[in-house]
């Protein structure tokens, strides 16, 4: 007798385009383990993930503006919220694997610094051979997670997570086979990451009064269109076009279309992300990421694990330790070990 999870791969190989990752074609996780009896690989994966501390934390790490007082501004787990609607409404046109999609989408930012790409630079110095945070999101999922276990995901997720990043220059899409993802499900991630912060960050920069929309550049303006809506429809309208026009041998954008997104990313690196003013709390973040880098270093035994201290050494435990954290954690500890305490004497009846 099948089990639903047998019926389900059956139903992915009836229902999904003949390029779709399935999930009985894993090329397994790094651990080997029973298949669960109801939910397919790549579920799974998802829910792991969903499931997860790293997951949790990041709705108190920073995505363009430090700790904002609004409710609506966007955090780095809004972002991946965002990012794994808009991969799924590609996946779901292309007949490609959504919650390997989705999976990916979810797990991409889980390696990712406190105080945004501010923090990510200040630990980039810090860190012995550099700091990457799509290589700290493989960490996370194959090492830090579960006590030290690892969550043991698939190897295609574990792929799409370890091949999203594109950098401040690079393109989503028309790189080299030997950069991109394995499967269609993780060249979508890569793509929807950067459709949608370009567009979030373009609504949150004008809420923080840092960018008027009549600030934008003119040209992408008319090629993508002048609202948030607007310009997600276009650029994954066109990616599914282009991509299904390419016979579905990989995720693509037209000429104009990527131009003028790419040329739209530069414009907010600019006037948002090297915004003088909007950017003005992060230079502190290199005080207090330097300074806790030094401090727990001093103290080991106190704040990193030493399981990871005898396996892979100090520079790593500490890295560990202060890429997981939140902006708010960050923030907190430095005040207790470098902000001193007004000392408060007894209270006695005269003193009052």
């Amino acid at each position: 007798m099948s089990t639903i999870r047998e019926g389900l791969e059956q139903r992915e190989r009836e229902t999904l385009a003949p390029q779709a990752a399935k999930s009985a074609d894993t090329r397994g996780r790094l651990r080997s383990e029973r298949e669960d009896d109801v939910r397919p690989a790549y579920q799974r994966d998802r829910d792991r993930i969903v499931h997860s501390k790293a997951f949790r934390r990041l709705k108190h790490k920073t995505q363009v503006f430090f700790a904002p007082a609004g409710d609506h501004y966007r955090t780095r787990l809004t972002h991946t919220l965002e990012v794994s609607q808009i991969a799924r409404t590609i996946a779901k046109v292309l007949r490609l694997h959504e919650e390997l999609t989705e999976a990916i989408a979810l797990g991409h930012d889980l390696g990712h610094t406190p105080f945004g790409h501010t923090g990510e630079r200040v630990l980039d110095s810090l860190v012995p051979g550099g700091f990457r945070h799509y290589e700290q999101s493989l960490r996370v999922v194959d090492v830090l997670e579960n006590d030290g276990k690892g969550l043991n995901l698939t190897h295609e997720v574990r792929d799409g997570i370890g091949r999203h990043s594109k950098g401040k220059k690079g393109s989503p899409v028309g790189v080299d086979a030997s950069q991109r993802a394995a499967t269609l499900e993780g060249q979508i991630m890569r793509v929807a990451d950067l459709i949608a912060y370009v567009n979030h960050d373009i609504d949150d920069a004008v809420r923080a009064c840092v960018l008027n929309v009549a600030d934008l550049p003119r040209e992408p303006v008319a090629v993508l269109g002048s609202s948030s809506s607007a310009r997600i429809a276009a650029m994954v309208k066109d990616v599914v076009k282009e991509t299904l026009d390419g016979g579905l041998t990989e995720i693509r954008m037209s000429e104009g279309v990527l131009d003028a997104t790419l040329a739209m990313r530069s414009f907010l690196f600019d006037a948002v992300y090297e915004n003088r003013e909007a950017t003005a709390e992060f230079k502190k973040a290199t005080g207090i990421l330097g300074g806790l880098w030094e401090k727990v270093r001093e103290r080991p035994d106190e704040f990193l694990d030493r399981r990871i201290i005898d396996a892979d050494g100090l520079d790593v435990a500490t890295r560990d330790f202060l890429a997981g954290m939140t902006d708010r954690f960050a923030v907190t500890l430095y005040e207790r070990l470098f902000i001193p305490k007004p000392w408060v004497g007894p209270m006695a009846w005269d003193q009052l």
